[in-house]
């Protein structure tokens, strides 16, 4: 039986173990959390810091495969593990590349891959050397994420509002709409695509408000996504699963956005809607099986559980009942013990063969569905 670890212990940690159950793998998880939402239903828990050299190391030396959930992870003790035969799924030169905006960007642009004009800056005081990428986007190099590390920087007058720091400042895209792509890539290099799925944001809090597949969007943009997506993880060399997210201008022109190198919100809908979800293609990809069947069942839509404002504490399911009684709606709570404003709570899955009705229901359950605090 393989042993597989996985650094982190979060929502895509315990979807990825629930899935790991039909597998023969015996699971450990490395995360600094022993409430986190993957901590019990693993085989075996480790507490530790997935960031620090010594003990990703200690927990990955005796392990056949390891995969990460999220990209902060110390990619030198990783390396060290694979130059000692430990397979790391994606490689570690990979996670070097994109957990790092900078380096994610110059990779684009080296492999011809279209993407925003951009710069490097390591001050704010340089966005006004570059005011002709404005309005821009800037995010910082390491660090970010769920919409943190990124900021808007309309014109010069909001620019001091910007990071004095190591970052990517690209222009801003006229998004006619925003896409995201799975692709899975075998141990024998052959790939699997899932078909794209279109993003709506909510523009507060920079997180998916909910998503719909597969995308609205016409033959030739589908096209475009797909070759773009696949020229992203063909240069990677690297066996794994990614999430590319696009964007498509107003002249239907696509662009990569960012890249995950691991199972993705992106691909939560996978579960019930397609035959294969990303979470087992994941595992297939490790255990070295043939890649799975990405087609979709039904369309279906996510909508993501977000903790309500001014609720902070033990989280309540406000309308649980509700939502249930919608047919072909699922529900995903990911366990985790306290809710705050704006963090991931859970997500639901609605299937249905028309888009209208999907649209409809994921708005329902929007509305009906809040986390809460207990009184």
């Amino acid at each position: 039986m393989q042993k597989v670890g996985i650094l982190g212990g979060g929502q895509l940690g315990r979807m990825l173990l629930q899935a790991a159950a039909n597998y023969p793998v015996e699971t450990h998880v490395l995360e600094n959390d022993d409430n986190c939402p993957a901590a019990h239903l693993c085989r075996h828990f480790i507490k530790g810091d997935i960031r620090d050299f010594d003990t990703v190391y200690n927990f990955g030396k005796n392990l056949n495969a390891i995969t990460i959930e999220i990209e902060n992870v110390n990619v030198e003790a990783l390396e060290k593990l694979e130059q000692e035969g430990v397979q790391v799924f994606p490689k570690p030169s990979v996670l070097r590349t994109i957990k790092n905006k900078v380096l994610q960007k110059q990779y684009y642009h080296e492999h011809g891959i279209p993407t925003a004009e951009f710069t490097i800056l390591q001050s704010n005081q340089e966005i006004f050397d570059w005011a002709h990428l404005l309005p821009g986007v800037q995010k910082l190099a390491t660090g970010g994420y769920d919409g943190k590390g990124v900021q808007i920087i309309e014109d010069l007058s909001s620019s001091h509002f910007g990071f004095d720091e190591h970052s990517v400042l690209e222009k801003k895209i006229k998004i006619k709409k925003e896409v995201a792509l799975m692709i899975a890539v075998g141990q024998d290099g052959k790939t699997a695509l899932y078909p794209p799925v279109e993003m709506l944001f909510n523009k507060d809090l920079n997180l998916l408000d909910f998503q719909i597949c597969p995308a609205d969007i016409g033959k030739e943009v589908w096209w475009k996504a797909e070759a773009i997506s696949l020229s992203v993880v063909r240069n990677f060399n690297s066996p794994g699963l990614f999430a590319v997210e696009l964007f498509v201008d107003e002249n239907n022109e696509v662009f990569v956005n960012e890249t995950a190198p691991r199972v993705h919100n992106s691909g939560h809908h996978t579960i019930e809607a397609h035959y294969s979800s990303q979470f087992d293609m994941l595992w297939r990809i490790i255990l070295g099986y043939p890649l799975g069947n990405t087609k979709y069942i039904l369309p279906s839509a996510i909508i993501n559980l977000i903790g309500s404002d001014n609720h902070s504490g033990e989280p309540y399911y406000n309308g649980l009942e509700e939502v249930l009684s919608i047919d072909n709606a699922f529900l995903h709570l990911y366990g985790k013990q306290q809710t705050k404003p704006g963090r991931k709570m859970g997500h639901v899955t609605v299937l249905s063969s028309e888009r209208a009705d999907l649209i409809y229901k994921a708005n329902k359950i929007k509305q009906a569905l809040t986390v809460i605090t207990k009184e």
